[in-house]
């Protein structure tokens, strides 16, 4: 049972996220809170974290503090008429399917790969002057 109500939760986030991705579309938001609404939108739908899940606790910790403090940052940000109308719009296109963001993913994992590569290269020097 307890389960049932954490992915119930689960899908209102992933639906709070998807309205979001809406408002960053509205004109009628600022400039500054749709640059806000796509990065944790991007961050969010990116099918890789910048965290992996595997890494113990703080693999989860990521999704648990950044994904809701860009969500309350944005909706702090955003006149609430909009975030209403994006919200219903938002419930409608959820029933279809997750939307994935393969750019953001894209993106984690070149910090991944360049993360390695500068690992890599730092210990190589260090392992070279023995």
């Amino acid at each position: 049972m307890a389960f049932e109500k954490w992915k119930a939760k689960a899908r209102k986030l992933k639906q709070e996220v998807y309205a979001l991705y809406l408002v960053s579309k509205d004109r009628r938001v600022p400039w500054y809170a749709r640059a806000v609404a796509v990065a944790v939108v991007a961050y969010a739908f990116s099918p890789i974290d910048l965290i992996p899940d595997p890494i113990p606790v703080l693999g989860y910790l990521d999704d648990l503090i950044l994904i809701p403090l860009g969500i309350a940052l944005v909706i702090k940000l955003i006149p609430a008429e909009v975030m209403q109308d994006c919200r219903e719009k938002a419930a409608v296109t959820m029933k279809a399917g997750k939307p994935k963001n393969w750019v953001a993913g894209g993106i984690i994992i070149l910090i991944w790969v360049s993360l390695f590569a500068f690992t890599f290269y730092y210990l190589s020097g260090i392992v070279g002057n023995f």
